[in-house]
């Protein structure tokens, strides 16, 4: 399967704009793996879960098949960037303890990465995948979000979108599973924040280089009415959805 590159094209906006993962996410998975050598973050993007892991791992290898991504992520000093599919990532037989995969495992050939994940984790390492789907601010702003979701954008959504939405549970996960907790991302976000935040969706991107914006200007301005003020800060929340294994 070759790659889907649905990022590069805004790469920059997608590092400034996506929500960051909860710090707790990644200190539990710290506790779960066998030691703290080398952590590979696959598909990283903008590098942010790279730059966290290295807060607990000695280093951290960080990949994207996107250069675009690459070029915009976070520089660390313990955090190796490289270009490089998911399928292939060129590291050392058994040389890894955690494998982190944010908002990216339905874009992969499963079969070929869970190959490459069985090869390069050590023994009794870790794999963890999370997506996440829609926020939920106020029922108002909801309504209006999933009706930019499902009635405007739903045909500009590529056919992977639907393993986000049922939370990875029909994917194959051929690792011993381990029961995460509940963990979610939580922001205070003005109006910019947030509408800067919807850009960076694949479907929106893909609709505004072949429509014109109007329909997107008018459900921004119903979005504007309900949030109250483009100056007022409100709770965004995203659960995450986690499936998390260990090799046998």
């Amino acid at each position: 399967m070759s790659f889907k590159d649905h990022f590069s094209g805004h790469a920059g906006s997608y590092a400034a704009a996506r929500p960051r993962y909860p710090a707790s996410l990644y200190a539990w998975l710290a506790q779960i793996v066998p030691t703290r050598g080398h952590a590979w973050d696959c598909a990283t993007g903008s590098g942010q879960a790279a730059v966290a892991l290295a807060a607990h791992f000695d280093r951290v290898t960080a990949t994207d098949a996107s250069a675009g991504q690459i070029d915009n992520a976070s520089a660390h000093e313990r955090v190796r960037y490289a270009v490089a599919p998911a399928e292939a990532s060129g590291l050392g037989d058994g040389s890894i303890d955690l494998i982190t995969v944010a908002q990216a495992l339905h874009w992969f050939d499963h079969a070929r990465f869970y190959t490459e994940s069985h090869r390069v984790l050590r023994e009794h390492g870790v794999l963890a995948a999370w997506s996440y789907g829609l926020s939920r601010v106020s029922p108002a702003i909801d309504r209006i979000v999933d009706a930019l979701y499902e009635d405007l954008l739903g045909p500009w959504w590529p056919p992977e979108r639907r393993h986000v939405e049922n939370g990875y549970r029909d994917l194959p996960f051929p690792f011993t599973e381990i029961p995460a907790p509940e963990f979610s991302m939580q922001f205070s976000w003005t109006l910019p924040q947030f509408i800067a935040y919807l850009h960076t969706w694949s479907a929106m991107q893909r609709y505004l280089r072949e429509h014109d914006p109007s329909a997107i200007d008018a459900l921004e301005t119903r979005l504007a009415r309900a949030w109250g003020g483009a100056d007022r800060v409100r709770s965004v929340n995203w659960p995450l959805t986690l499936r998390v294994g260990r090799k046998a």
